[in-house]
């Protein structure tokens, strides 16, 4: 049974790589992005009345550029305007950004594995980018991304994450360091602050998720939650985080 559930789900990602990439259907309209924004994300409710404009526009040409799908859930408009608010929110000091290096985000119910199934044990990945074959794709958890727009969510965002490691890979090299972000004079003050904190984390000291120790890619992705998520928490704890990932996205959420 396992074998047959692997066998449909490769199957279907092999679908959505392989088909000819048409203009995704979309249920929702324009005029409807604002009242589910308004009700489900914080970053947008923050923003004056131009900034709320130039959110939804960018939420627009995103659905318009990238297929959303599901396998083994449905995708809801609040999924899709969710999925796009998440790719927004990283490149919103960067209004001509486009995700180059993305085609389809494929939700899945909740956890999978290294298999891509949804199904068993041993699921415990809420989001990857993909590589080699799998490039160009955004796999996520509709569960963890709901929770990422909750109040409960903390300083955790698990969309977010994923768009940030897009943008870091988008000068080739997923590593931390988004040279098409940071000019090269921050670059390095930038690695030593992540290896200092990685220390403090290491050490019990810091309240950064452990998760940031897996390698200075996923310390990036995982400040940047927090930046997003609970910006003036960080502000207090980590000024100097703070300041290089202002640096870097070209916002300054607390102001």
């Amino acid at each position: 049974m396992v074998y047959i559930i692997a066998f449909i789900v490769i199957g279907l990602i092999g679908y959505f790589i392989l088909r000819p990439k048409n203009k995704p259907e979309i249920s929702i309209k324009p005029q409807q992005y604002q009242a589910l924004l308004e009700a489900n994300v914080t970053y947008y409710r923050k923003l004056d009345a131009a900034g709320k404009l130039r959110f939804e526009k960018l939420v627009d040409a995103f659905l318009n550029d990238i297929n959303i799908e599901g396998v083994g859930t449905e995708v809801t408009d609040t999924d899709r305007v969710l999925v796009a608010s998440s790719a927004v929110i990283p490149i919103f000091g960067f209004p001509d950004w486009k995700y180059k290096n993305l085609t389809n985000v494929i939700l899945y119910p909740d956890t999978f594995d290294q298999e891509f199934q949804f199904e068993g044990e041993n699921r415990s990945i809420l989001g990857m980018v993909g590589s080699g074959y799998m490039n160009g794709q955004m796999l996520l958890s509709r569960t963890a991304l709901t929770k990422g727009f909750s109040a409960n969510a903390g300083a955790e965002n698990t969309a977010i994450h994923e768009f940030v490691h897009l943008l870091d890979k988008s000068d080739g090299s997923t590593d931390g360091v988004p040279e098409n972000l940071l000019a090269h004079e921050y670059a390095a003050p930038w690695l030593h602050m992540m290896h200092v904190e990685m220390h403090r984390i290491a050490e019990g000291k810091s309240d950064i998720n452990p998760y940031a120790l897996t390698n200075e890619a996923e310390f990036l992705a995982v400040a940047s939650e927090y930046f997003f998520e609970k910006p003036t928490q960080l502000q207090h704890k980590h000024p100097e985080i703070y300041e290089q990932l202002s640096r870097i996205f070209g916002q300054d959420p607390v102001s």
